[in-house]
């Protein structure tokens, strides 16, 4: 009997030992099989916010979502908000329930603020030993923002007009001017908040004077870039606010040296362009590949001939345009970046007087 007992009670442990066992199991397999639904899911798309000119047919988004799916076997989701600042707004006003993933175009005018709304994780990617020193520190240093290309901001010219050439923007409030210069809308462009931030930086506090005078040769302030540009290509005006960069699509096809950047006196303001990934994402892992890909040779390659600009990957070697039509300048000019709300709201007021 008391055999009978212990061997019906060994049983039992037994028993109960093997169901414990098989449960946790299941269990295990139960979770790893939702976390590969969960990862299957987590990888399948992304969404980028970014600009119009960066996704179109012409920029090098196309090609950059390409390679990055054939790499990763992750799709890319684009969003066009328009422009940079037109950027940075929409995913404010989606912090609360973020629709995007990255968020790709905020400059160093916009990273600030993106910074003091706490919009974007943290991120180092791979590769960084390949970017350009110093450019990570015009976006803050702290790889909220990742730097993808750079240029500096540069009036160009049509050397087929009747008029002089320009060699400061003080020479662009001359009486000759008027009505000739196109510049883009600094609430919603990223180019046309860089023209403002340089006026900040050659007149200090006596930039409001400076637009007062400038008024008169204001023929247009478009949008964005794209619009703006796509005037001055047409014959619109003679001039108008853009990259030194810029000029290296009309050399690279065909078109010669007739529209130029000009190297003003004064010294110019630099763009640091740059990619971070949206808090809250709940793709965070393909968040973080496509930031790695974005820096990487085979993305940066795709730079200079479809967003002319430079490209952060300090391994991209430059199309012979960009050694003849894009200008580098011999100064670089520094200036608070947080003061621009006011600097903007100033010279709206001056224009809508």
């Amino acid at each position: 009997m008391k055999k009978s007992f212990v061997f019906l009670t060994s049983l039992f442990i037994l028993l109960s030992l093997c169901f414990i066992s098989c449960s946790k199991k299941n269990s295990a397999s139960s979770t790893n099989e939702e976390k590969e639904v969960k990862q299957e899911t987590e990888t399948k798309e992304i969404t980028v916010y970014t600009y119009d000119s960066f996704i179109s047919e012409w920029g090098p988004g196309p090609e950059i979502a390409r390679l990055f799916t054939e790499k990763t076997g992750i799709s890319v989701n684009w969003v066009d908000c328009g422009d940079g600042a037109q950027i940075l707004s929409k995913a404010l006003a989606e912090k609360s329930d973020p629709q995007s993933d990255v968020i790709l175009g905020l400059d160093n005018n916009l990273s600030f603020k993106a910074r003091e709304a706490d919009l974007l994780e943290a991120y180092k990617p791979a590769g960084i030993e390949n970017l350009i020193e110093g450019l990570e520190a015009a976006l803050g240093g702290d790889w909220i923002l990742t730097p993808f290309d750079y240029s500096h901001f540069a009036m160009i010219w049509d050397s087929e007009c009747s008029l002089g050439k320009p060699e400061s923007l003080a020479d662009l409030v001359r009486d000759e001017f008027k009505g000739k210069v196109i510049l883009m809308d600094p609430r919603t462009s990223t180019p046309g908040l860089g023209f403002a931030a340089w006026t900040y930086a050659v007149f200090g506090e006596n930039y409001t004077k400076y637009w007062k005078d400038l008024k008169k040769s204001i023929l247009t302030m478009s949008p964005g870039w794209s619009s703006g540009y796509g005037l001055f290509t047409k014959g619109e005006a003679p001039l108008v606010s853009s990259y030194t960069t810029s000029p290296a699509y009309h050399v690279e096809y065909g078109e010669g040296d007739r529209f130029q950047a000009l190297m003003f006196i004064d010294g110019h303001v630099e763009q640091v362009e740059g990619a971070g990934i949206t808090k809250g994402t709940k793709n965070m892992k393909a968040a973080k590949a496509f930031i790695d890909f974005l820096v990487s040779t085979p993305a940066q390659n795709a730079i200079p001939l479809t967003q002319w600009m430079f490209p952060a990957n300090k391994n991209v070697e430059l199309p012979e345009s960009y050694k003849t039509a894009a200008p580098v300048p011999e100064k670089t000019l520094s200036y608070d970046a947080t003061k621009l709300d006011e600097v903007v709201s100033e010279i709206m007021k001056i224009l809508n007087d």
